[in-house]
């Protein structure tokens, strides 16, 4: 299945204004099978979704960098409120009536940090949860990327 081609199987924002934007890494397979079980858990089709490849995506949140955005999955509210990463699933189990049950975990006081860490931990690694089966090779690209920037040489050239 093509980049292109996986994508047609979302809602476009274009279709349904008004909606919820989910924007997610559209060329990480790992992501796109994330993105996949939350269109399921989307039974009244409150959310769209953007592949932050999409150009639309600069032109319409250019208050998101291009980082940012490769980061953590971002929900943009119909009120344009931003969530990202963590922050994000916590909007998204109160807003998705299926996701209700993940509420509780996610409100409890003092948790939200424990929660970030723990998605910026997969996050960080998920061309590796991808495995070989990225589109285009962006799979080691990435994973050449993450590897530089966890060096210390790589750290201390960027300060």
């Amino acid at each position: 299945m093509t980049f292109n081609n996986a994508l047609q199987n979302f809602r476009d924002p274009d279709d349904s204004p008004g909606s919820a934007v989910v924007i997610w890494d559209g060329k990480c397979n790992f992501c796109r099978a994330q993105v996949e079980r939350l269109r399921r858990f989307d039974a009244r089709r409150r959310l769209t979704y953007l592949s932050l490849h999409d150009p639309r995506v600069a032109e319409r949140y250019p208050d998101l960098t291009f980082e940012q955005l490769m980061q953590q999955m971002w929900v943009v509210t119909p009120d344009q409120q931003k969530f990202g990463g963590a922050d994000a699933v916590r909007f998204l189990s109160r807003y998705l009536p299926r996701l209700w049950w993940l509420a509780p975990a996610m409100h409890l006081p003092f948790v939200m940090p424990l929660w970030r860490w723990l998605y910026k931990v997969v996050a960080s690694r998920r061309y590796r949860l991808a495995g070989e089966n990225c589109d285009g090779g962006t799979c080691q690209l990435h994973l050449q990327a993450a590897a530089s920037e966890a060096t210390p040489a790589a750290k201390t050239q960027s300060k």
